[in-house]
């Protein structure tokens, strides 16, 4: 038995961000340095009134209703966010009330920006000992609420949104491959939030001092993607009997677009189509992957029997890789999503 992805969607949010207006917001932030240093030129931010939740209910029924599957029929919902609604209750169980899937066994998982290939290989691995579940994943990050104005290297890098997979059995020969998952917490300390936990809760003194915000070693993170992530997709292809040339689709988390270019040299992907939504909506966390997972096969670019390459790399740190065969899917039948 195999295990796929039966159905795509995504959702982000209307409010567009240029660089020149958040230029105004962030001291030091030029547009030009911006793009230059980044490759993005807009991103995505919620509304006030819009939580984690709220944008992963949205992006979670356009991947049912692209799969075909009515929610009531889900086995298990799995949320992937670094920026839940509140500390308690799950996000996934508010995501579950608000599309009706009430049969659903519902959890969180928080691997930052490579939570997404954590928790498909997570799904893959309940499928395994359950061949007739039907599995949503969705990750969702709104990471404008916890993002410093004032610290042009974190602030101009990120937008908000979400994006979903249906998973589930697919024919022999098709869907998920292999997966390489990589944890490494000496490296923890390059990408935090220090309060808000049971370390350092909440208190005015850690409001008065930033202590809430997303902090970042930029220099350090770029360290460890160029030496970490190549070897883990080299390890998974090795182990899939594939080597880089035969990858047709690379689909990385979209950090930085300088990074991008750097990291497809290292690893040797040049071959493949790596698909970028980053000029338009930014680093959206662990979402990243699945929105330009979605994006791309609602383009119709991925065909079936086409070689597909995820990976999520980020806090922790980590790395989420995973090699899919794409189709036969109803995956991209549904018409476009606006832009």
């Amino acid at each position: 038995m195999a295990v796929g992805i039966l159905g795509t969607g995504s959702y982000l949010p209307s409010q567009v961000v240029t660089n020149a207006e958040l230029a105004e917001r962030v001291p030091g932030a030029d547009p030009d340095w911006i793009s230059r240093k980044t490759m993005i030129q807009t991103r995505r931010f919620a509304a006030p009134e819009q939580a984690a939740s709220d944008l992963a209910a949205i992006a979670a029924q356009a991947a049912l209703r692209d799969a075909g599957v009515h929610p009531a029929d889900l086995d298990f919902l799995i949320v992937s966010t670094s920026t839940p609604d509140m500390p308690q209750p799950p996000t996934s169980t508010l995501v579950q009330r608000a599309i009706g899937a009430e049969r659903a066994a519902c959890f969180d998982v928080n691997v930052v920006c490579a939570g997404f290939v954590f928790a498909l290989a997570m799904a893959e691995g309940l499928i395994a000992v359950n061949p007739e579940a039907r599995i949503l994943v969705v990750a969702s990050d709104v990471y404008s609420r916890i993002l410093d104005f004032t610290d042009r290297r974190t602030a101009v890098l990120f937008g908000d949104g979400a994006g979903a997979v249906v998973v589930g059995a697919v024919p022999d020969g098709f869907g998920i491959i292999d997966r390489e998952l990589v944890s490494r917490g000496d490296a923890a300390d390059l990408i935090h939030v220090a309060a808000g936990g049971s370390r350092m809760p909440a208190s005015p003194y850690t409001v008065a001092h930033g202590q809430h915000y997303f902090q970042m070693n930029g220099r350090g993170v770029r360290d460890f993607v160029n030496a970490g992530v190549p070897p883990a997709l080299n390890m998974l292809l090795k182990r899939a009997g594939a080597v880089p040339e035969d990858v047709q689709h690379f689909i990385p988390h979209q950090a930085n677009g300088v990074m991008l270019q750097e990291l497809v040299g290292e690893a040797h992907l040049e071959n493949a189509l790596t698909h970028l939504t980053l000029d338009r909506y930014g680093n959206v966390g662990s979402a990243s992957v699945p929105v330009t997972l979605d994006e791309a096969a609602r383009s119709g670019a991925l065909h079936d029997g086409d070689l597909v390459l995820l990976a999520g790399f980020g806090g922790g740190m980590s790395v989420g890789a995973a090699l899919l065969r794409w189709g036969p899917t109803s995956a991209g039948s549904a018409s476009p999503r606006p832009a």
